[in-house]
């Protein structure tokens, strides 16, 4: 599966050369040089647009979702673990020597259309998205030179998935385009070569993973690299540090490109851009460290599962929650969906991204741009969060809860008489509060039947001029 590479450009890679990778720009003063070390690279100030966009679409598409049973990890679990479910499936479903290789013809994409997936993403409230260009099953859904044979171009849909999303989304909206990579690959005989050898040879990243790397970076200019997958193997054997001094020096998108930190073992929440601990990570406090949160709409996969049950799909009111939770600590939510073999998003997908660009249109200005404020959540009320809007000196409390008294008390806000004010986004006139002293406020909430109220699933209080 792995390809061929011509010779001079193999041996340059191998001797760490800069041979495969584009001409260096002229230095311009001013820009620092990052060296391939972590403390060089770590130095790095994110680019500042990350933090200001909170909200981000994950897409894991790739061959898992021709089975589209059990998990995207389909193949591991039925070839290497043999795992009861997926061995049963496949022998029930399947001929007798049916490999996972035979489901890449089956991988179609006909209803795949990438204006129709940027017009949803859109609507979502989404500031950017992240997709699966290539998942630990080595097929990749662009037409890599170092993937022979098993990319979406030579089999399967015969396009380039990568570049027609990525132009759909360039031309059709103002969300930043990234894509995920996974570094190792479960079943690539050079790499299981490269582990028998205890990661002392080096073929598969000079031949497979690095080029790869260099490949989508330099055709697609995606502004998040989302690595992933380090199969055990510490960086230096994936010279992590060495693409990403490239791609902070000298790529085309070197000034605005973030990364996370899944480059090998041992960097995990510890180096690299963002950090992503684990997945589904939601500390519920305050980090030092810029974060995000990666988590599934479907609890029980990243890809698509035909065997999915109602409620193995999070609520919106779920979503919402995880965003405020996740945006009051600092951190921003990456939301995962898994689109179908044949390129649909399916429409309980399509209806939760529709449904959370919906509640955003109107409460947008408490989570977009903002930082976290000197608390998270109240003290006194559960289910309450904060955020801070620096530009206009606002803390916004969003409440998950209407209360049935009508009145919310807030623990946290110390206010001044006469001069703070509360404002309900959504809801004209400015609400009357009482001070309770140093036990906080309490606010009378506006009398609304549902559906007089400006949204469901959380509404949003504007405190102005509080201590």
């Amino acid at each position: 599966m792995s390809g061929r590479p011509g010779r001079a450009a193999l041996l340059l890679l191998l001797l760490g050369l800069p041979g495969l990778l584009p001409a260096r720009p002229p230095s311009t003063g001013g820009r620092p040089r990052y060296e391939p070390t972590w403390g060089s690279l770590d130095a790095r100030p994110l680019p500042a647009w990350f933090d200001e966009a909170k909200f981000g679409i994950f897409i894991h598409w790739g061959v898992f979702s021709v089975p589209s049973f059990g998990s995207e990890w389909f193949w591991w679990y039925w070839q290497k673990e043999k795992r009861e479910p997926y061995v049963k499936f496949m022998e029930a479903n399947y001929p007798p020597g049916f490999s996972y290789e035979d489901f890449g013809p089956l991988f179609t994409a006909e209803f795949f259309d990438p204006n129709q997936w940027a017009d949803i993403l859109k609507a979502s409230g989404a500031k950017y998205v992240v997709l699966t260009s290539k998942h630990h099953e080595g097929f990749t859904l662009w037409g890599s030179r170092y993937s022979w044979n098993w990319n979406a171009v030579d089999v399967g849909p015969k396009r380039d998935l990568v570049a027609e999303l990525a132009t759909s989304v360039r031309n059709r909206t103002d969300l930043r385009f990234g894509l995920y990579h996974s570094l190792f690959e479960w079943f690539n005989p050079l790499f299981l070569e490269d582990a028998t050898n205890v990661f002392k040879t080096r073929k598969f990243p000079t031949t497979k993973s690095l080029p790869e790397l260099y490949e989508i970076v330099t055709k697609y200019q995606p502004e998040i690299i989302w690595s992933d997958g380090n199969g055990n193997a510490p960086d230096t054997y994936w010279n992590s540090t060495g693409f990403l001094a490239w791609l902070y020096n000298d790529s085309p998108v070197r000034d605005t490109v973030v990364t996370n930190d899944r480059w090998g073992v041992g960097s995990i929440c510890t180096h690299g851009g963002f950090y992503t601990c684990s997945d589904r990570y939601n500390p519920g406090h305050l980090l030092p460290h810029k974060w995000e949160n990666c988590m599934t709409i479907d609890k029980g996969s990243w890809g698509y599962r035909r065997n999915a049950q109602l409620d193995d799909y999070l609520t919106i009111e779920d979503l919402v929650k995880q965003l405020v939770e996740t945006v009051s600590c600092g951190g921003n939510l990456l939301m995962n969906i898994g689109p179908t073999h044949d390129g649909r998003i399916a429409v309980i997908f399509e209806e939760r991204l529709r449904q959370m660009g919906a509640w955003l249109k109107l409460n947008g200005e408490a989570v977009y741009g903002t930082k976290p404020w000197r608390a998270q959540n109240d003290t006194v009320t559960p289910e309450v969060w904060y955020t801070f809007s620096p530009k206009e000196g606002k803390v916004n409390a969003i409440f998950l809860n209407w209360p049935v008294s009508g009145t919310l008390e807030l623990g946290e806000p110390q206010a001044k008489l006469g001069e703070t004010q509360v404002k309900l986004i959504g809801y004209t006139e400015l609400l009357k509060w009482v001070a309770l002293g140093e036990k906080g406020m309490a606010i009378a909430l506006p009398h609304l039947t549902p559906k007089q109220l400006p949204c469901q699933w959380g509404w949003t209080l504007q405190l102005t001029d509080i201590n």
